[in-house]
């Protein structure tokens, strides 16, 4: 078989099961399920925000803070199905409400999300080519620990220890890349992004520095911005974490880079709505602008088509998942324990 051969057969693969997909319905719109995920949603954060100023200066708000985190965990999964046009099939609005609800919302960039994601979903663990897997505080290779410097190389080897501590921090990470991002020559509108982000910390750390004493403020951002950053890293690392990373010029057709690079996540309605339908991983991977609630449904034809095709499909339950990704933490970072005894 001659390489065109090959790659023509290998997109063709995708084609077939693309026609599969678009023949059950599954790409179609679901208008009402959005209508009443965005209102439930929305309706929490205000339900959070008027039980805030009923509280006031109270160390229940400590409980609320956590409260807080689920929603803004929430929010942001709908800040991703708007990035991916689930939602709305035209840009202008998807960028709109994804600007309101991200940037002003909980103060997490839109624009920055969507460059970086928009990576990820082209060269999923490719670790020159995907922001996920960049060695700046974790390594997720070997040859990445043998290579690293400054934090990776410092706790690369204890890293799969670390992981959930480090978790804790990825809430302020993520307000804290979607400013530095705005004097990035790509970024689009950094005015508006800018404006928004500032509104969004100004009237945070306003609300909490004139209703709560100095210790409580504290113990309400810690506890808020540590448990946030702790959901948005238990929902995004399942995905891909422990997963083969892919090194070089890309070989794999495009099922097979997001097939073998992906994992999903078993669970029922609960799970579904706890990472917002990004336990089925794979299938978000295959068609990134199918509606959150058909990805259940397209996971048996899905499933059914990797076997046909020989092509393996990971799934495991939710702890099952943790437990592969600290594997390969640990693995990966090997070398620099091996050098920390020598």
């Amino acid at each position: 078989m001659t390489q065109a051969t090959a790659t023509a057969t290998a997109a063709s693969d995708f084609s077939r099961l693309s026609r599969r997909v678009r023949q059950a319905g599954l790409l179609d719109r679901r208008p009402r399920y959005y209508l009443t995920r965005l209102s439930v949603v929305a309706g929490l954060y205000l339900a959070g925000l008027a039980a805030f100023f009923w509280l006031g200066d109270s160390w229940l708000q400590v409980p609320l803070a956590a409260y807080f985190a689920i929603v803004f965990a929430q929010v942001a999964l709908v800040l991703h199905d708007l990035a991916h046009r689930q939602i709305f099939p035209l840009r202008q609005p998807s960028e709109i409400l994804g600007r309101l609800a991200g940037n002003l919302g909980i103060g997490l960039g839109y624009g920055w999300w969507m460059n970086k994601h928009t990576r990820h979903h082209a060269n999923p663990n490719h670790e020159d080519l995907d922001p996920d897997v960049v060695p700046d505080i974790l390594v997720w290779s070997q040859e990445q620990a043998r290579d690293s410097s400054g934090p990776a190389r410092l706790i690369g080897g204890r890293q799969a220890y670390l992981f959930y501590p480090l978790l804790l921090l990825e809430g302020l990470n993520l307000h804290v890349a979607g400013v530095r991002a705005l004097r990035q020559p790509w970024m689009k509108h950094r005015f508006l992004e800018g404006a928004l982000l500032l509104a969004h910390f100004a009237l945070y750390l306003g609300v909490l520095a004139w209703t709560l004493s100095p210790g409580k403020a504290l113990a309400f951002a810690a506890v808020h911005q540590g448990l946030f950053g702790l959901y948005m890293g238990c929902v995004f690392a399942p995905g891909h974490k422990g997963m083969p990373t892919l090194t070089g010029e890309a070989t794999l057709d495009f099922l097979r880079r997001q097939v073998l690079t992906t994992r999903n996540v078993r669970g029922g309605r609960f799970v579904d709505i706890a990472m917002g339908g990004l336990n089925y991983q794979i299938e978000h991977h295959l068609f990134p602008n199918m509606p959150t609630p058909n990805l259940r449904r397209a996971r048996p034809i899905v499933r059914a088509y990797c076997r046909q095709l020989r092509l393996p499909y990971h799934e495991v339950g939710f702890v099952t998942s943790h437990v592969e990704g600290l594997r390969h933490l640990h693995h990966a970072g090997a070398p620099l324990r091996k050098k920390g005894r020598s």
